[in-house]
């Protein structure tokens, strides 16, 4: 079934009228503000601590090795259970964490194990979060709705993720972990509490599942799978911020590079976050209609590009362009894989379908976070970013090749597939 991506008229948005949205909507954006905060304060933490660019690495891996070991049964069990449960409990694990960064910073001097062990966690709750979140929209909204939420939502967020590093870096200014940790975990209490009055009104009847987890998981790898398109899709976002992503990078950029403080490092985290909301406002304005494929290749090449920029640069200001423009690239790829995945997906399999996706978006992130920071410790940080984002142009070339109907698509409708689940061959 196609679709059309809607204009986005905030003014007109029958989405935000559809009871329980607007709850769901402030309760994950609180839930972006402490991940994001979090996120400020352990990266410079860390690196305040060890002096060492592999600290950062191990940031990213801690958080990456939980969720690639649980994403998948986190996929199946959200299509088996109650959703908004789940990611109600997901939070509420992630707001200890919170809390227990915040006994850590009360402790004074220390090591940064203690912080590892509860990056682990945080990384195994993020595991269940992001197939519960991923497929609960389309239970809060009717279909007919879903793509103005979706890019409601999508806007939301990135205007969350832009003010969130910042304050981040301004409490932690103002107190230190202990005041940035307090409001993270308060934040993600708050979440839990509106979560729960959010109504799910459009979830399809819960079907008994047959055969095991692992050929229920079969049943996402398989839809991805023989869909060329979205394939290709997820994985050139894969490989493109496996390689060419910086992020990991900007506490020694900001402290060694660019010569700023923590409240310099939110803005340049911030400064992505920045970019993407800009293209979103555009998309939702002049949505893509032609040539789709040529256009998201065309945005990977520009995120390579732009970190590259980066990478060279000692300028701050200079640098801070250079990020907003990797990000409304970004932009780009993330409007033509979301429409993609969640209007090709019935809502029996979304927790499933979701997972896969999630596991490869995290394996950019996470994963690419340690190859940042291991290859910072062995090149140094300027030759690391230059090296990945030198990588990332060579993906954009390899997949143009390797994906030729992903490069030649031309409408979204063009690739959209039909909504019914794979068949199952269980005995």
């Amino acid at each position: 079934m196609g679709f059309t991506v809607p204009r986005f008229t905030p003014l007109h948005n029958a989405a935000l009228r559809q009871p329980g949205f607007l709850p769901f909507l402030t309760a994950r954006m609180l839930g972006v503000f402490a991940q994001q905060m979090q996120a400020v304060v352990v990266a410079w933490q860390v690196y305040g601590i060890t002096r060492d660019p592999i600290s950062l690495a191990y940031v990213g891996l801690a958080q990456f090795l939980p969720m690639l070991l649980l994403l998948i049964p986190a996929g199946d069990l959200a299509d088996r259970i109650s959703r908004k449960r789940m990611l109600a409990a997901s939070w509420s694990v992630a707001a200890l964490c919170a809390a227990l960064l915040l006994w850590l910073s009360t402790l004074g001097e220390h090591g940064v194990g203690g912080i590892y062990a509860v990056l682990v966690l945080f990384g195994c709750s993020r595991a269940f979060t992001g197939p519960a979140m991923q497929s609960l929209l389309p239970q809060i909204v009717p279909r007919e709705h879903l793509a103005q939420a979706l890019a409601t939502n999508s806007m939301l967020m990135r205007s969350a993720a832009i003010a969130a590093p910042v304050l981040g870096g301004v409490l932690f200014g103002l107190g230190g972990g202990e005041l940035t940790y307090a409001v993270c975990a308060v934040a993600l209490a708050l979440a839990v509490l509106l979560l729960w009055r959010v109504p799910v009104k459009y979830a399809a009847p819960r079907q008994v599942l047959e055969g095991t987890m692992w050929q229920r998981a079969a049943d996402g790898f398989h839809f991805i799978r023989s869909r060329p398109i979205v394939l290709g899709t997820i994985s050139l976002d894969l490989f493109a911020v496996l390689l060419g992503g910086v992020v990991a990078l900007l506490p020694v950029y900001a402290k060694e590079v660019l010569h700023t403080g923590p409240e310099g490092l939110g803005l340049l985290r911030s400064a992505m976050a920045g970019g993407e909301v800009l293209m979103g406002l555009w998309l939702s304005a002049r949505p893509i209609q032609r040539r789709v494929g040529k256009v998201m290749f065309a945005a990977v090449a520009v995120f390579g590009l732009a970190n590259l920029v980066f990478a060279l640069s000692h300028w701050f200001w200079l640098s801070m362009a250079m990020l907003a423009l990797a990000g409304a690239a970004d932009m780009v790829s993330v409007y033509i894989r979301s429409a993609l995945v969640q209007f090709s997906t019935p809502d029996t399999m979304r927790g499933r379908v979701n997972a896969v996706n999630m596991l490869f978006i995290s394996s950019s992130n996470e994963l690419g976070e340690f190859r940042a920071g291991s290859m910072a410790a062995a090149l140094g940080a300027v030759p690391a970013a230059i090296v990945g984002c030198l990588c990332t142009l060579g993906v954009v070339g390899t997949w143009m090749r390797v994906f030729k109907p992903l490069r030649d698509v031309d409408r979204l409708e063009d690739a959209s597939a039909a909504s019914a689940p794979p068949s199952t061959t269980y005995p």
